[in-house]
């Protein structure tokens, strides 16, 4: 089997990660209380309260610090001339290698957190799917996007 790819994305992507995680956690908060006014107000039993509150602890932890650092550690990626190689997942590894000659478009894109961080994404399309790099560095976001464009625009030339 092959070296994994040797590029990590950028430390403050498991920053934002955090951050996504935090935001979630406070929806599920905000629908707990509404089940906690509904226990309150029909006396339900107390245990589906505090099977309630075990939940959103366990949530919280899963999302803001333990499915973030996972995710960041597995996050790798390659350029190389020819292809594309990407490794990612939080349980199941996937490892994926996309042909330059199969590339069609490059696109990157920050919303306002990433923004926010000096991150952006990266998108790689090809005809039957897109793949996505996550939380690079601006600056590297669009230097790897040009490169991407360049060889795939060489591995055509060459077919």
């Amino acid at each position: 089997m092959r070296q994994q790819p040797a590029n990590q994305i950028s430390r403050k992507g498991l920053t934002v990660w955090r951050l996504y995680g935090m935001i979630q956690t406070v929806i599920v908060l905000a629908v707990a209380a509404g089940l906690g006014f509904l226990i309150y107000y029909f006396e339900w039993p107390k245990w589906i309260g505090i099977i309630i509150a075990v939940f959103i602890i366990l949530q919280a932890f899963f999302s803001i610090y333990l499915f973030p650092k996972i995710r960041w550690e597995r996050w790798r990626y390659e350029v190389r001339e020819a292809e594309i190689e990407l490794q990612h997942g939080l349980f199941i590894v996937n490892r994926t290698l996309i042909p330059m000659v199969r590339v069609q478009h490059v696109d990157t894109a920050e919303g306002p957190i990433l923004r926010k961080y000096g991150l952006a994404s990266i998108t790689i399309s090809t005809a039957a799917t897109n793949h996505s790099i996550p939380a690079l560095v601006t600056e590297e976001a669009d230097e790897l996007r040009n490169r991407i464009s360049m060889f795939a625009r060489v591995a055509k030339d060459d077919v």
